[in-house]
């Protein structure tokens, strides 16, 4: 078959007959075999070193090998790790067109019919793979069954099977037909993230290569700790023999010494003896080793975090959960991840989608893993309480889509605010009467508006007014025309009792009157 006209970003043209096939297959045997020898067992600092500058140099299988056998070794390196891939794998995958016009909008719909398969998820997370290693490698197995392309899945593939050229700078296949030389990747058929952690070489910015040296160090720290407590509180076993004893008799007291730990029994010959020591510099000895484990998960954590695992999340009230899953991992390490891998998705599979189904484009959609800043609800809803009411207009799905919450339907029961009684028009129009008639004594302004404040604002007026008012209220309710109403008016007069209400106005009269003439007197 002919190659194609699309050429990938480094010019080499497509070759459709490959991309429906499977190029970087395992084997039993060879370069891509799936067997592998241990090369954390036995590691010593001088061999890590070696181990890390061979990896800088280009001849990675044995630095990857570890990388991989300390996500499986280290639970705290394999949690923060996983802390920091979930991160990224969690986000919303948005997708925008590359303008509103319908030819932009018709690939961008395509493309986020491909995000929506279970496919795009596997991919994101073993891209992330990258983060411990430096590079990881997805081949994209293509389906061309229907009427167009689609990648059926992404099989992840072990990065020791790669390798990168004398620049370090392209990676490619290793491939039994041709020993010693990396073949380059063919287009469109593999995604490749290879994010960058530190400037330089991609080799020498993966999590592992950090965390090397103290993954090491913890490992003798556990070694020694596991050796300290098979003896710690043990008491120091000294075997005493004789001057005529013969070496069979030393070596048989040197037997039960030893063994005495674990089988509590000796045999041994009158002449010689056991005696047990307290050794009591030992005493806190373990905590040594603890303190020293935990500063170097410390370490780790904010090599892979940007923070401690220890560092506490404050919760913000409403919202909060949000914030505490961007509190795990620094939210500037998270949104560098997702932009880079974003990039390394829309290069490796968006824009081999589109150019297999639509050709080359000027401008094509761009995917973005969409991460979202925590907000403090609590904040907002305070700040709406007090804005609302001063006519600050808020549309109610605004607000529902801050807290995550779905347009009611048309028949669903809704909360609503309980409703308050609105007082009587009676009893306004009484307070409406009393306030001016307090208004008109005389006296001192200011002294005067305290004591109206001070009998309008009190609750005790409802009560003394409700003898009035409640017969008004009950023969409104019985009366069938106001033409009754009226007629039955005077019969009231007997039901009411005015007692408490002519008490408190006397009361508040002769207050008004002494403040006139405390006023007369000053002259004021």
């Amino acid at each position: 078959m002919a190659d194609s006209q699309i050429v990938d970003r480094h010019g080499q043209p497509i070759k459709r007959a490959d991309l429906t096939r499977e190029i970087a297959a395992p084997s039993l045997t060879g370069v891509r075999s799936v067997w592998t020898q241990s090369i954390a067992g036995g590691l010593t600092p001088s061999r890590l070193a070696s181990l890390l500058q061979a990896a800088a140099d280009g001849q990675a299988h044995d630095y990857l090998t570890l990388a991989e056998e300390m996500e499986e070794r280290d639970p705290h390196y394999s949690a923060t790790l996983g802390v920091r891939k979930r991160a990224v794998s969690g986000l919303d995958a948005v997708v925008e067109s590359a303008s509103e016009e319908s030819r932009d909008e018709e690939l961008a719909e395509a493309v986020r019919a491909l995000v929506r398969r279970p496919a795009f998820g596997y991919l994101v997370d073993d891209s992330l793979d990258a983060l411990g290693k430096g590079y990881s490698v997805c081949e994209i197995m293509w389906d061309r069954s229907g009427p167009k392309w689609w990648p059926a899945e992404f099989k992840h593939r072990d990065p020791r099977w790669f390798e990168y050229d004398e620049t370090l700078e392209h990676l490619g296949l290793l491939d039994d037909d041709h020993p010693g030389r990396a073949q380059p990747l063919a287009p469109y058929k593999f995604v490749v993230h290879a994010p960058r952690l530190k400037s330089g070489v991609a080799l020498r910015g993966g999590l592992a290569r950090l965390v090397a040296f103290s993954w090491i160090c913890k490992a003798y720290t556990l070694k020694d700790w596991v050796a300290f407590a098979e003896v710690f509180g043990m008491p120091l076993r000294l075997g005493r023999y004789g001057p005529g004893a013969t070496e069979d008799d030393v070596a048989i007291l040197r037997n039960a010494v030893a063994n005495i730990g674990s089988d509590a029994a000796a045999v041994l010959p009158e002449s010689m003896r056991i005696e047990f020591e307290q050794v009591a510099s030992a005493t806190g000895g373990h905590e040594l080793f603890q303190r020293l484990a935990e500063w170097l998960d410390g370490q780790i954590s904010k090599a892979v975090l940007g923070q401690t695992m220890t560092t506490d999340a404050q919760s913000s009230g409403l919202g909060s959960n949000q914030a505490s899953v961007h509190n795990e991992v620094r939210g500037d390490i998270l949104a560098s991840d997702a932009r880079q891998l974003s990039d390394t998705l829309n290069r490796d599979l968006v824009r081999p989608f589109i150019d297999l189904n639509w050709g080359t484009q000027e401008n094509y959609p761009r995917l973005e893993l969409q991460v979202l800043e925590p907000e403090d609800l609590s904040s907002l809803v305070n700040a709406l309480d007090k804005l609302v009411p001063l006519g600050l207009r808020v549309g109610a799905s605004t607000i529902r889509d801050k807290f995550g919450l779905p347009d009611p339907a048309d028949d669903e029961e809704v909360l609503t605010p309980p409703e308050t009684a609105p007082a009587p028009p009676a009893l306004n129009r009484a307070r409406s009467h009393l306030q001016r008639a307090l208004n008109r004594d005389s006296g001192p302004a200011d002294d005067v508006d305290q004591l109206t404040d001070d009998l309008a604002g009190d609750d005790e007026w409802e009560e003394q007014l409700e003898p009035l008012i409640d017969p008004i209220e009950r023969l409104a309710a019985d009366a069938a025309d106001e033409d009754e109403f009226r007629r039955r008016l005077p019969e009231l007069l007997e039901q009411m009792d005015a007692t408490a209400l002519i008490e408190r106005l006397a009361d508040a009269t002769f207050r008004a009157r002494g403040l006139g003439d405390a006023t007369d007197d000053t002259g004021e």
